[in-house]
């Protein structure tokens, strides 16, 4: 019974796809009216964690947005970073993406730099879980610009804390 509910399922499958018809995708694959991206997460520091202000690796622990359009500079200043528990991070300052050019957003404090493509949150607590977490980016109007969500076990396959979203 399971192989034919299997083949079933396969013959369906190709049957809609032969048509062309639409499946609906999850949330976290929509594609989302917006230049900027998120392009990968290290959400898992290097190395033991340590918030500790200094001497810590917040700063290890980045999300890499960028401005995958060929013609428009796009500036972050209002632009929301948000995880599953509801902390934000808000660029509050003017940093401007060149098409193709991208941002680190980094934990821990620094001092943010347009020539170095960094910023930091000024925090020295970690933002993104280690097992699991969701992503979420807005445009300064509210509206979603991207939104990933991530298991450990799922997405990080070779578990070196990277995951990859839009190359």
């Amino acid at each position: 019974m399971r192989i034919s509910r299997t083949l079933t399922a396969a013959a369906t499958t190709a049957a809609v796809a032969a048509l062309g018809l639409a499946v609906a995708a999850p949330a976290q694959a929509a594609e989302y009216s917006s230049a900027l991206k998120i392009k990968g997460v290290q959400y898992d520091a290097p190395g033991r964690d340590s918030n500790k202000c200094s001497g810590g690796n917040t700063a290890a622990e980045y999300l890499t947005i960028k401005n995958y359009s060929k013609t428009a500079t796009v500036n972050l200043k209002g632009y929301k970073v948000k995880d599953a528990a509801g902390n934000t991070f808000t660029f509050k300052n003017s940093h401007t993406l060149q098409p193709g050019d991208q941002v680190s957003l980094r934990g821990g404090r620094g001092t943010d730099s347009d020539a170095k493509n960094v910023v930091y949150r000024q925090n020295c607590n970690f933002i993104w879980n280690n097992d699991k977490d969701t992503i979420y980016f807005y445009k300064p109007s509210g509206a979603r610009a991207d939104v990933h969500s991530y298991t450990q076990k799922a997405n990080d396959k070779d578990r070196n804390g990277y995951i990859t979203y839009h190359g």
